[in-house]
């Protein structure tokens, strides 16, 4: 019974992390204002001398839920399925554009090539291609940033989890979030727009500055859900069964 419930929540946890990986790569297409999706005046920061508002990629509602998985599979399953995950999910992230590629170039049914709408006539192969086909250096830079964040992510939360212990859940997970997401904002700009793109340094650093800023935000506040998540699996697999785990990914 025991190690069937060790392989069930490795499983959930595994799959639901890989999920909303590959979920945030194709939704991080579209761009959104923060604060007219919350309704607030809009929040100007002034960075390098240019104002910049909270306008995020839809990747951004995702991303902070992937790196809180990550640090739920890191204190029960330790760096090792925390590195298994991630480098399945980057396979399979990569395959996905691949086959998104390949869907682009068949050749679109004439009944489905266009569409009636209010607005006028869409022509549906322009817009799949729009909605699903990013550029080449988008693709590499959101797969190297995210294979570097979530390698980030897992040595800074054992180094911070053999300093503090069993103790301090949220230092270790939140303060690991932060340094990796710190790394993954960045890493995907610079390589996208800056190597990839005709981005001067200062709009990379001036927009890196700004998402950081919102994932930041978000990973504080997603803190109390680190622990109810915490809580239920603890419930779930008993007292005796939680603490071999953690005391088995802590020894890794």
């Amino acid at each position: 019974m025991k190690e069937n419930k060790r392989t069930i929540l490795f499983l959930l946890l595994g799959s639901f992390f890989i999920a909303n990986a590959i979920i945030a790569e194709f939704i991080g297409v579209k761009i959104f204002s923060v604060e007219e999706t919350l309704g607030i005046p809009p929040i100007t920061l002034t960075i390098f001398g240019d104002n910049y508002t909270f306008n995020m990629t839809a990747g951004v509602l995702l991303w902070p839920l992937v790196f809180i998985m990550s640090d739920i599979i890191n204190e029960y399953f330790g760096r090792n399925g925390v590195k298994l995950f991630s480098y399945i999910a980057s396979v399979l992230i990569a395959y996905a554009f691949i086959m998104v590629y390949v869907s682009i170039k068949t050749v679109p049914a004439t009944f489905w090539l266009t569409k009636q709408t209010p607005d006028g006539v869409i022509n549906m192969q322009q817009a799949f291609g729009a909605v699903f086909g990013q550029g080449l250096w988008i693709i590499a830079g959101s797969l190297v940033a995210f294979l570097i964040g979530q390698l980030v992510d897992v040595y800074a939360f054992h180094h911070i989890k053999k300093r503090t212990g069993e103790k301090a859940l949220w230092l270790r997970a939140t303060g690991s979030t932060l340094i990796s997401q710190l790394v993954d904002s960045f890493v995907v700009l610079v390589i996208a727009f800056y190597i990839g793109g005709n981005w001067p340094l200062k709009l990379v650093l001036a927009v890196g500055v700004v998402n950081y800023l919102y994932k930041f935000t978000v990973a504080i506040c997603l803190t109390p859900m680190l622990y109810l998540l915490h809580q239920i699996i603890d419930a779930w697999l008993g007292k005796e069964l939680s603490a071999q785990l953690i005391h088995e990914a802590h020894n890794q």
